[in-house]
């Protein structure tokens, strides 16, 4: 994402040193409230600080130390809401707190968004309780929010990612075709960029949403022309053909259910269709060595 800081720049007349102040401190305090083991990380040597290390976030978020290191010092430097993005879900912010990095930081139109990264405390249980059946969690933009072992051995390079790139279409239209999981991918991308449109319509303004579709049309010739296609379909079930290196193709059809409780959130499920499609999954569950990618890009 972000592997060398920007120089600093003059910011908007809207953000002084006062509010670069209040930024540099809200960051201090979110970073020293999450332990090492609350994100997998092992404790390490003795601290002489609460929390995670700068470095740490930095390389949790995805994004460069030194550039890290300057948005915690107030520095005037420019942050898109792309990145401030992944920072926030690796400090876990909820939807106040995001609100308020995004205000503090000096893009106020990002508050506007509505964030379904605050997840039911039972949800992570249900996704669970699904398995043998493939399930996440998805937002109205497509970011997987959260899954059950059944989604990660079949999506494996999307449970994996970034959290920048945690998105279903995002991995539809980059990975190459020797790890994309969607079999019938000439077939099956209209339908993804259409229902997309459908849903990015609600939200013209939100940068987030912008930005997705600027890396899209920069990352995939086919997205660029399909984007510019403009249709548009309404989401409903729909069959889907996927393939794994390891037990060959998967037919499942999704159903997806709202989430009431965090806006434009839903629960995707995918049911397979078959005794061969069911089988195969059951041998990935089996065997989480034989799901592992056994490559990476």
């Amino acid at each position: 994402m972000t592997s060398a800081p920007a120089a600093p720049t003059a910011r908007r007349n809207g953000a002084g040193p006062r509010r670069r102040t209040e930024l540099a401190a809200f960051l201090r305090s979110r970073r020293e409230r999450i332990t090492p083991e609350d994100v997998g990380m092992p404790p390490g040597p003795r601290r002489r600080t609460p929390g995670l290390r700068r470095e740490e976030v930095a390389q949790l978020a995805g994004v460069g130390v030194t550039w890290y290191t300057w948005l915690e010092q107030g520095r005037p430097i420019n942050a898109s809401t792309q990145v401030l993005d992944a920072v926030a879900r690796t400090l876990r912010l909820d939807g106040a707190e995001r609100e308020h990095l995004y205000r503090l930081a000096d893009i106020p139109d990002a508050a506007v968004e509505e964030h379904a990264e605050t997840l039911p405390e039972d949800v992570q249980a249900i996704l669970d309780a699904l398995v043998p059946m493939p399930a996440a969690v998805a937002n109205a933009r497509s970011d997987i929010l959260a899954w059950n072992a059944a989604y990660a051995a079949i999506f494996p390079h999307v449970v994996r990612a970034r959290p920048c790139e945690r998105n279903t279409l995002w991995m539809v239209f980059t990975l190459p075709p020797c790890c994309n999981p969607v079999a019938n991918l000439e077939k099956a991308a209209p339908d993804h960029v259409a229902v997309f449109r459908h849903r990015y319509s609600r939200h013209l303004d939100e940068p987030g949403w912008k930005d997705l579709v600027r890396r899209l049309q920069a990352a995939s010739p086919m997205f660029a022309r399909l984007w510019a296609s403009h249709d548009v379909a309404l989401p409903g079930p729909t069959v889907k053909l996927f393939r794994h290196r390891a037990v060959g193709e998967i037919r499942t059809r999704t159903t997806s259910m709202d989430i009431t409780a965090s806006p434009n959130a839903r629960l995707v499920v995918y049911t397979p269709t078959d005794e061969e499609s069911r089988d195969r999954i059951g041998r990935l569950l089996a065997d989480p060595g034989v799901a592992e990618p056994d490559h990476r890009h």
